[in-house]
């Protein structure tokens, strides 16, 4: 956990109790997911009751209270993206790294979960690592796209 940075986004909301949401999505994005610990310290910094922050990490698929990999990688099996290969892309992806939706590899380096729609249907397979997508993918192409990852 980097101190100096979640302390930044602390002092950036100033206790504002009111910024619950947006502080939990900016730690996430640093630590990449929400321990114990952090939400506890949100707790006590903004002063809202643990138990809505719980709550709020809880119900919200956006949050995650287990660890994630430090690249998130989705993959659209919704029917369009089914229809052109999305499974084949999906099983190619889980042999290569070694996990399975909803999983994260033993070295952090990746987690893998699978979405229903991307909201680009025509051009599927979708992936997303890292908030960058990429479309029209073969299973052949997917050893390639892995490695520009550390």
């Amino acid at each position: 956990m980097n101190n100096d940075r979640i302390n930044g986004i602390f002092n950036k909301y100033q206790g504002q109790a009111g910024s619950l949401i947006r502080v939990m999505m900016e730690i996430q994005e640093e630590e990449h997911w929400l321990s114990r610990e952090i939400l506890v310290k949100i707790s006590e910094k903004l002063e809202v009751p643990l138990s809505r922050v719980l709550r709020i990490a809880t119900y919200y698929k956006s949050f995650s209270v287990t660890p994630k990999g430090r690249h998130e990688i989705q993959i659209c099996t919704g029917t369009a993206c089914h229809i052109r290969g999305a499974q084949s892309v999906l099983d190619t992806v889980q042999d290569l790294i070694g996990i399975k939706p909803g999983e994260t590899d033993l070295d952090q380096k990746f987690s893998l979960e699978t979405v229903n729609c991307q909201g680009s249907c025509t051009c599927g397979p979708m992936i997303k690592i890292d908030q960058v997508t990429q479309s029209r993918l073969s299973s052949a192409q997917i050893a390639d796209l892995l490695k520009k990852y550390d």
